[in-house]
């Protein structure tokens, strides 16, 4: 009897395994990797911008070395997407030979601009997906390996700037602030190399700080405008501010050079301006006062690929 129920037992549940069998056969044919939205599909996308960065470059009259600069940067790890803000102002850019000559590894979006302003490239550009900004001068070559390992650096630090550049303020007896490099000495600070600003054109920040930027004091702004410098400063003011921290960290770099001389656009860096430094000299006075107070904090910090970081370093940067 136990017999004969067993077999009926084992024909009822291969009858319904072939019945569930041929129902599935039914059903449409759908691949994992043509699934629209499948939890997968959004998964790879979120750690794509997490993990990787926007090049925000801004460039005038300097076509060739912007071509230059796109191919190189281009094959970078870890790069996103790349904004061009391009302020030659009633001039076509070279998007359309840029797009002839691809495909190219990354989107490269151009911006064009309805005047030529140094504070242009901090804009909330819609196009920026990721956190963290990637912002180079267009005269600036700086080597894959040195731009990884900063990557790697900010990711520690996402809240400062992580840049290639230092510079520092130091005060006087007056109570008048100077801008300079290493080369200035830092009051109460022995004979240590110290910083306070980590210049924007060759570093890492995060993305929030654009629209942070935007919300500053008009005076800010009208100050850029007017020297057509010191967007880099104010930003670092901005940080200091805002996180109570220093504003940025240096990183010594390897591989980095500036291309100028090297393009046939005519046009030379505001460094080389006779006023240049003074007028950044003016930018920290001007705003100390607008800030109603002086938030830029040294630092002797310094991050290398081939040690541990360490202070009290020397370096013509």
């Amino acid at each position: 009897m136990g017999i004969r129920v067993l077999r009926f037992s084992l024909v009822v549940v291969l009858v319904l395994l072939l019945v569930a069998g041929a129902l599935t056969s039914l059903l449409p044919n759908v691949r994992e990797d043509k699934m629209p939205t499948s939890r997968r599909e959004v998964k790879s996308q979120s750690k794509s911008t997490l993990d990787s960065f926007t090049l925000i470059m801004q460039t005038y009259n300097r076509t060739d070395l912007l071509l230059r600069l796109l191919n190189h940067y281009q094959a970078v790890p870890h790069l996103h997407k790349v904004i061009v803000v391009w302020n030659n102002v009633g001039e076509k850019g070279p998007e359309e030979l840029w797009n002839s000559l691809g495909p190219h590894p990354v989107p490269v979006i151009f911006k064009p601009q309805t005047t030529n302003r140094m504070r242009n490239r901090l804009q909330v550009f819609p196009e920026l997906e990721t956190s963290a900004v990637l912002m180079v001068d267009d005269d600036m070559l700086i080597s894959a390996q040195d731009l990884v390992f900063a990557f790697s650096v900010w990711q520690q630090f996402p809240d400062q700037i992580v840049g290639f550049v230092p510079r520092k303020h130091v005060s006087t007896s007056s109570g008048i602030y100077s801008y300079g490099g290493f080369e200035l000495h830092t009051p109460g600070f022995g004979d240590g190399d110290q910083y306070s600003v980590v210049l924007i054109g060759a570093s890492f920040f995060n993305s929030k700080y654009l629209e942070l930027f935007q919300r500053q004091p008009a005076a800010v702004h009208a100050l850029i405008d007017e020297t057509q410098n010191c967007d880099d400063i104010a930003m670092n003011f901005i940080i200091a501010k805002h996180t109570g921290k220093t504003s940025g960290i240096f990183v010594k770099p390897v591989n980095m050079g500036n291309l100028e001389k090297e393009t046939t656009g005519g046009h030379s860096g505001m460094w080389h301006r006779a006023e240049h430094f003074l007028q950044r000299s003016y930018c920290i006075n001007k705003l100390v006062n607008i800030y109603d107070g002086m938030p830029l904090k040294y630092s002797n910090i310094m991050i290398s690929q081939f040690g541990f970081p360490y202070a009290n370093h020397k370096s013509k940067m």
